[in-house]
This record gives structure tokens, C-alpha cells and sequence, in this order.
């Protein structure tokens, strides 16, 4: 007789546990939204919509459809998952419920958008507060990115159109707030926009640039403490006069569009003025050379405009553009940013590549697709993903340390946030316990005692 051998365990499906939790790991969320003080926030700028007699709080359902997002969900109807742990995330409103919010929210228009992001920024100073020399401020200046994303629609939404890369969806423009090499980011900006809206519109960088600026604190809404970076997107002239404003003196870094007066003045830059490129940590980039240009090629810009142009070996197989000029990749950028070397800036500048970090962790939190038919409600559900995104950015911040704080939400997910524990109920108290062989138990456990121990809020 011959005895079956499998590459796994045989396990049999029976009758489900009742004391055992799923998505545990979630009470890391749960924990930063109580002591950051968002639910409080939230219910309070959402009292308007709450209807006389009724059972849900319109903040706590939309702060669970944020979780539920936050969680990995992509539609309203994931946040299900948080209503079979009542324990963990309390009374959860139904689907119909939720739904009926979400219109009540979009018919509000730009009255329900405003409350949403005042409440945020409200919690965003006291989070920053919070974190320390974690804080995204700490370095003396605050760096937001402002770049778009196109997201894809596979059915006939409302303002989805043709995009520029011969798809069909929407085009919406995103700020961040870069956390630097140590952290992530945190987002302060979405404004949708149909698919055919094009990529360097300047009235839709002023406005996101204005809604990014209202979420930061006051202090850092003008000056010099603040700067705005952005891809050629945002090299026009009437950006970059706006920001420049009198009054306003934000510090800016844009890419700029290498037309043929810049490819001209390129080819008359003299070998001594080229300048090596830097990397982060102080070595040379090698095959990259930077210069900074003058002359006619800043008329009719603002006043204090630096130009700087970087040229560099392409990679193996990348094929070279027209504004290319001896077998060298061209890129041109400019800032109002003085007394700092240009490969210092031009450094900074490329460090503008972490937005595309964070516009793929958006895509992997709600982004992929808008889930509703009309904008108004789209908006909406642009609010709720930014506030799953602030949460996965505000948690690590707050609580975790080391490699742990640079997790992306796919990584939070899969080893923190589904981690499955024990329902204990003793002495009137409910108790998470979490399996001692998960990898990362320490982890779950270290952050919430880090959370444990800040002030609850006022």
C-alpha cells in the first residue's frame, strides 16, 4: 500500500472560528485614525449630511470606505469586509447606505469637497506635529510634486475621453508631499479632469498647486520654505509667473520643454562651463555633465529664472529625439533657487522621479479605476483614495521604523494588514492576539505601542 505524498498539507474546510479575526493588522489604521483625531475631523465637517434620526455617522462611513480602500478594496462595495469585524472596525453602515452618502456628497458639490479637505488639513498640522523630526518639514522646506496620471476607463463614464496615449479614461492631476528618502508620501492634491485634458494646462496647475497649498500649514502656504516641482507639464509661462507672484515667492523646480532656442544656446555652451552631475550620496553620475544657460532663451520668463540643462548617456537601447544633441539625452529644467550649485539643483530636480512612486501606490490604493459614472461622484471617491493614501502615509510615519517606515501599501498589505489574530474578551476589554510565528508580529506590535504612547487628541 502506497502512502500520498503532496507537496503541501491536506487541510480540511469545517465550520468557521468565531473568536478569530481577520485583517487584524487593520487596528493599525483603526489606531492612527483615533489618535491623529481624522474621525473626530471628519464627523464634524460631514455633520451637514447626517440626516435627522439617523444610525451612521456620514464621517465614520466614509472614513471605513477609506480603510476598506486602504485595505486593498477598490469599489464601495469592498468596504463588506470591515463590517464582518465589527470588533475591530465597530458598526459599519450597508451598501445601500453608503451609496446613498456618496450621492448625497457629489450633489453637495464643491461644499462637500471643501469640508473633506479643510478636516484633513486640520489633522495634517497635528500629524506633523506628531511625527517630529519624522515630519516631512523637518529639513527646513516642504517639497510638493504635482504630476498626472492617466487612469483607464473600460466602460462610457462621464467626462472619459480619449487620452494622449491612445486610451480611453480620465486625466487627473496629483500633488505629494515628498517624505524624502526616508518615508513615502502623503498626497495634498487631486483634480479630476477628462481624459483629453492636456498635460500642460496651466490653469489646472494653478489649481492644483492652490488645493496642495491649502493642505499644507499655514506657514508653509507662501515663501521661499516651499517648493513645487513639477515635469515639463508645468513649464509655462503662466505657472511659473504664478508662482513667482509677488507675494507669493514660491520656490519652484519645473522641467521645461527643450524647444529650438534652448537646443541653440545648448550647442553654444562652452566645454569649460559643463559641470559633472551629482548623485545622492556625493559621488559623480557618470556620463552626465550640467550646465545653466543665460540670454535670450529666459526672455519673457520671470524675473530671477535660472535655466539648467543636463546632458547624458542614454541607456543601452533608448533611442535619442531630435533635441538631442551629440549622441547625448537632453533635459532642461528651471528654478528660482540661488546660492545653490547647479548640480545640487539639478539633483533636487530629478529627485522629482518619487512621484512616480507614489502615483503607482495610488494606483494600487482605489486609483486603477474610478468605480462610479459621474465626475461628481469620481471626485468623491478621488477624496476617499487620498484619504486611504494619507493613512498608509501617516501610520508608517507615526509608528514604524527603519526599513518598515519605506513600505509600500503592497508590502503594508501583505505582511502587516492582513495579519489574522485572536478575539479576547477579559475584564470588559477586547485583546488582539496575533500569532508569535508571523514574521511580523514585532513589527504589528512595536507600532502599536509607538501609537499607544502618543497624546490622544484634544
Amino acid at each position: 500500500m502506497k502512502k500520498r505524498i503532496g507537496s503541501y498539507p491536506r487541510v480540511r474546510v469545517g465550520g468557521g472560528g468565531r473568536t478569530v479575526v481577520s485583517q487584524a493588522g487593520g487596528i493599525l489604521l483603526v489606531e492612527t485614525v483615533r489618535k491623529t483625531g481624522l474621525d473626530q475631523a471628519i464627523s464634524a465637517a460631514l455633520t451637514p449630511w447626517r440626516r435627522p434620526r439617523a444610525v451612521h455617522d456620514p464621517g465614520k462611513i466614509l472614513l471605513d470606505v477609506a480603510l476598506a480602500v486602504a485595505l486593498g478594496g477598490d469599489c464601495l462595495a469592498d468596504v463588506g469586509m470591515l463590517r464582518a469585524e465589527p470588533a475591530v472596525f465597530g458598526a459599519v453602515a450597508s451598501d445601500p447606505t453608503v451609496s446613498r452618502l456618496i450621492d448625497s456628497l457629489a450633489s453637495a458639490g464643491p461644499k462637500a469637497l471643501a469640508a473633506i479637505r479643510t478636516a484633513r488639513a486640520q489633522v495634517r498640522e497635528q500629524v506633523w506635529k506628531l511625527a517630529g523630526a519624522a515630519a516631512p518639514d523637518m529639513g527646513g522646506q516642504v517639497v510638493v510634486d504635482i504630476d498626472g496620471v492617466l487612469v483607464l476607463a473600460h466602460s462610457e463614464k462621464q467626462d472619459a475621453a480619449a487620452t494622449w496615449k491612445k486610451t480611453f479614461g480620465h486625466h487627473p492631476l496629483l500633488g505629494f508631499v515628498d517624505h524624502g528618502s526616508g518615508g513615502s508620501g502623503e498626497p495634498v492634491a487631486g483634480l479630476l479632469r477628462p481624459g483629453n485634458a492636456g498635460s500642460n494646462t496651466a490653469t489646472d496647475h494653478i489649481e492644483t498647486a492652490e488645493l496642495a497649498l491649502a493642505q499644507l500649514p499655514k506657514k508653509y502656504r507662501r515663501g521661499r520654505r516651499t517648493l513645487i516641482r513639477t515635469d515639463s507639464g508645468g513649464g509655462t509661462h503662466e505657472f511659473t509667473a504664478w508662482l513667482a507672484k509677488r507675494g507669493r515667492w514660491l520656490s519652484y523646480s519645473v522641467g521645461m520643454t527643450i524647444t529650438d532656442a534652448i537646443h541653440h544656446a545648448v550647442l553654444q555652451v562652452p566645454a569649460s562651463a559643463w559641470t559633472v552631475a551629482a548623485e545622492s550620496g556625493g559621488e559623480i553620475r557618470d556620463g552626465a555633465w550640467v550646465a545653466e544657460l543665460d540670454g535670450d532663451v529666459l526672455k519673457g520668463w520671470p524675473t530671477g529664472m535660472r535655466l539648467t540643462v543636463r546632458k547624458e548617456r542614454p541607456h543601452p537601447g533608448a533611442q535619442l529625439r531630435f533635441t538631442d544633441a551629440d549622441g547625448l539625452r537632453l533635459t532642461c529644467f528651471a528654478t528660482n533657487t540661488t546660492g545653490t550649485p547647479i548640480a545640487q539643483l539639478e539633483l533636487r530636480h530629478r529627485r522629482r522621479a518619487r512621484a512616480e512612486d507614489r502615483i503607482r501606490n495610488a494606483r494600487a490604493t482605489g486609483l486603477r479605476n474610478l468605480p462610479l459614472h459621474d465626475t461628481a461622484q469620481n471626485q468623491i471617491w478621488l477624496e476617499i483614495v487620498q484619504l486611504a493614501l494619507d493613512l498608509l502615509a501617516w501610520m508608517p510615519m507615526l509608528a514604524l521604523t527603519g526599513k518598515a517606515r519605506k513600505w509600500e501599501p503592497r508590502r503594508l498589505r501583505l505582511r502587516l494588514f492582513s495579519a489574522a489574530a485572536q478575539l479576547v474578551t477579559t475584564g470588559r476589554r477586547r485583546h488582539l492576539g496575533f500569532a508569535r510565528h508571523w514574521p511580523w508580529t514585532d513589527v504589528i506590535t512595536d507600532a502599536i505601542r509607538q501609537l499607544d504612547a502618543l497624546p490622544n487628541p484634544d
